[in-house]
């Protein structure tokens, strides 16, 4: 019991991080990294998946997460809520070398576009940018080399970053 608790603490840690890596601390959002831990820790309970490992948990997580933040954004463009006011921004560093912000519609969109193209790229976004997964652990969840990873996220990256602009 003292294990699955620990375990649990760790996750949460984890997904804390992620939160926290996701918003620009510069701009106004209205909804904080805690508030999305644990709308995403909501949504995961709901689901009724065995997890066969950390990086599938993962997986599963940065899909709720990108779900909760897209849903708050497209709530807040709703005419009773504003109609187009405020954004929720995610920082990722899809250039490697410098944070930018994005749109979560913006990013869902795209990401939906790319999808349509190359799903294993979309997957990888969506696994890096919102599961916080390495190249390694990509690759593993994927079931393809480091080298084929290294590649799809050169490309995927490109894509989208081109698409975002």
């Amino acid at each position: 019991m003292a294990d699955d608790r620990r375990i649990t603490e760790d996750i949460y840690l984890e997904l804390r991080r992620l939160a926290n890596a996701y918003f620009d601390r510069s701009g106004s959002q209205t909804l904080q990294p805690t508030a999305l831990v644990h709308e995403a820790w909501l949504r995961i309970d709901k689901s009724d998946s065995e997890f066969s490992s950390r990086d599938h948990f993962m997986a599963v997580a940065a899909k709720a997460m990108r779900h909760v933040l897209v849903d708050g954004a497209r709530a807040r463009r709703t005419e009773k809520r504003g109609g187009g006011v405020g954004r929720v921004t995610l920082v990722t560093q899809l250039d490697g070398t410098e944070d930018r912000s994005f749109d979560a519609l913006a990013l869902n969109d795209a990401l939906e576009r790319l999808a349509a193209l190359n799903e294993r790229h979309a997957t990888l976004i969506e696994l890096r940018v919102f599961g916080g997964l390495t190249i390694e652990e990509c690759a593993k969840r994927l079931d393809v080399s480091h080298f084929t990873i290294e590649v799809d996220w050169r490309m995927a990256r490109a894509w989208l970053r081109r698409e975002l602009e």
